[in-house]
């Protein structure tokens, strides 16, 4: 069975040296009291006991086993209830959650790491934990203030699971036309009807209760987008103590067969006149809800780091161990038949390119959790919009690129198998069956690109990207290692968003034509900008543990020479245009 243990050591270079977390958080007063680096690395090192002591050694077996279904109750594999149950009074749940209801108040850039170990030890269980952070967020953000005091305490705490109600059979990303309704009560509570799929963990064993955030329509409301409502619907009421009352009207109708991630379970939920709490204003909901999608956008983004580290990680083990043939430059290993694969050049490029690509996506997405920790904590009001203009131009690149490229190396990391990477019993295979499915749901990548595209860059004149610009060229003025590569992607950036700005007034499909190419060549010039940083860093400490400075340098050499080109094929592909896109006729496909 393969083992996961966290990278610690990288983990604390981006965090400490790379983002000087501690000195972040130092200049935030809601944060400053209760997180120092002590703090820090004492969080990562119990993160890493339990994701790897606890929650790894199901991952396997709860594959194998997936959840069962009968007569409406839902199953979790063997041992999962008990895991939650150390994980959940760990507080694991709560860690970035309000202290006000039971939070343990931690920065979002320490809670993104932890979340990578979760994803990285076991996807399936990751989910229903994830789903819990992404509704206490809603709540806390747009629910009453007696809403907030009655769910959110029980739900950071793991006693209670949340889940996100949007997609129903006939309406996925276009949310304009859902058929769910609310009906207004007597006593203020709405009944809620209607059917929605693909709901994550819409039944399970794990909780004693399961808070639903459905969105739904009034009688009145709107047609489309701007008449949706967002409602807060308990599997079982809950009294004025906070004790649990009578099952509510919401029940699972099945479990949908999927080809990963299959200890998690995904639901058809019927709600038949059950009774629902507004949460936010009436006609509103879909802006509360995206509070928590793009919690769950950033989350499931991460899990595509997770997925291609635990592949990273047993890629490297067998390739040291493996023999087969001898090294082109002659015998390495004299003693024995063969030679390890890992001194073979396809095998070194296919392992280098998982670390790149995975390090890089550590780095951004700690960089994001900072956006979103001075967002959230800092008190000049002209620096939280700059972090949340930030937050909001690069939350669909975390999304879509970490887990267009997560697949990428975790199909790397099988292939360094052979065909053992094809077998059951190595791991690597359902790492690849799991982490396809982070491309499509919490909006496909497609949409991602098109939001980033059209309404990120485009609609906003490229003001966010500028600001993002600004900082990389503050950043090469001192010259870091790769600034001259760096600012080079930078403008083969800017000139193409530039480009991309004026074909969109003439040709109504330019943009989505050139969206998947354009993140893309987004997402690697993000990480060339993280990888400059951390070359940086390890430049300026390379005397301080030479090995693993050495190690950050080669890889950032390998990302900045056979990576990074990749944006003048992307640029290529977007300047070609929209034109063969339609060539053919619908009826020629």
């Amino acid at each position: 069975m393969p083992d996961y243990t966290a990278p610690l050591r990288d983990m604390r270079f981006v965090l400490h040296e790379v983002f000087h977390g501690p000195a972040q958080w130092a200049r935030l007063p809601a944060l400053a009291a209760g997180v120092d680096a002590d703090t820090a690395d004492a969080i990562l090192e119990e993160a890493a006991k339990i994701t790897g002591q606890l929650i790894a050694p199901l991952n396997r077996s709860g594959d194998e086993q997936g959840v069962h279904f009968d007569a409406g109750q839902v199953r979790t594999p063997d041992g999962f209830r008990q895991a939650w149950q150390t994980y959940r009074e760990g507080g694991w749940v709560g860690l970035a959650g309000n202290p006000e209801h039971g939070g343990l108040g931690m920065p979002k850039m320490l809670a993104v790491q932890f979340e990578e170990m979760l994803y990285a030890a076991n996807c399936s269980f990751s989910l229903y934990s994830a789903l819990s952070a992404g509704c206490c967020l809603a709540i806390d953000a747009h629910a009453s203030d007696e809403l907030k005091a009655r769910y959110l305490p029980p739900l950071y705490s793991g006693e209670w699971a949340g889940t996100m109600c949007l997609t129903e059979p006939h309406a996925g990303t276009d949310l304009g036309i859902i058929r769910s309704k609310a009906e207004p009560q007597a006593d203020g509570s709405y009944a809620i009807s209607g059917t929605k799929i693909f709901i994550t963990g819409g039944e399970q064993d794990l909780t004693e209760n399961i808070v639903h955030l459905v969105l739904a329509k009034l009688p009145d409301a709107p047609l489309g987008p701007k008449g949706i409502s967002l409602f807060l619907v308990p599997k079982f009421l809950v009294n004025s103590d906070g004790s649990l009352g009578a099952r509510n009207a919401v029940n699972c109708g099945s479990l949908e067969h999927k080809m990963g991630i299959k200890a998690s379970a995904t639901c058809v939920m019927n709600f038949d006149g059950a009774t629902g709490y507004l949460v936010g204003e009436a006609n509103r909901g879909l802006a509360a809800m995206f509070t928590m999608m793009n919690y769950e956008r950033l989350s499931i983004g991460i899990q595509g780091i997770g997925c291609a580290q635990a592949s990273y990680q047993n890629a490297v083990a067998y390739a040291r161990d493996r023999l087969q043939s001898r090294a082109p430059s002659g015998p390495q290993a004299r003693e024995k038949i063969a030679d390890p694969i890992i001194v073979h050049p396809d095998v070194r490029r296919m392992l280098l390119t998982m670390r790149a690509l995975t390090e890089g996506g550590r780095a951004f997405a700690t960089y994001v959790g900072l956006q979103l920790d001075i967002a959230k904590y800092a008190e000049n009001a002209g620096e939280r919009e700059q972090a949340q203009r930030l937050v909001a131009l690069l939350t669909p690149v975390a999304k879509a690129f970490f887990t267009d490229t997560g697949l990428e190396s975790c199909v790397l990391g099988q292939q360094v198998f052979g065909g053992h990477g094809y077998i059951r019993e190595w791991g690597q295979e359902q790492l690849v069956r799991d982490v396809r499915i982070a491309q499509i749901y919490e909006g496909t990548n497609g949409i991602q690109a098109l939001d980033l595209l059209g309404r990120k860059v485009v609609a906003d004149g490229g003001q966010s990207l500028g600001v993002f610009a600004d900082e990389i060229r503050a950043f090469c003025n001192s010259q870091p290692p790769y600034a001259q590569a760096l600012l080079q992607a930078l403008a083969q950036l800017e000139q193409t968003s530039t480009w991309l700005r004026e074909q969109a007034s003439g040709d109504a499909n330019a943009l989505g034509a050139a969206s998947v190419e354009y993140l893309h060549l987004f997402g690697y010039v993000a990480y060339a900008y993280m990888w400059a940083r951390m070359a940086a860093v390890a430049t300026a400490n390379r005397e301080q543990e030479p090995d693993f400075h050495a190690a950050k340098l080669g890889t950032a050499a390998f990302f900045f020479e056979r990576l990074l080109p990749r944006v003048l094929s992307l640029q290529a592909s977007i300047h070609a245009g929209s034109g063969s896109l339609f060539a053919l006729g619908a009826e020629q496909f």
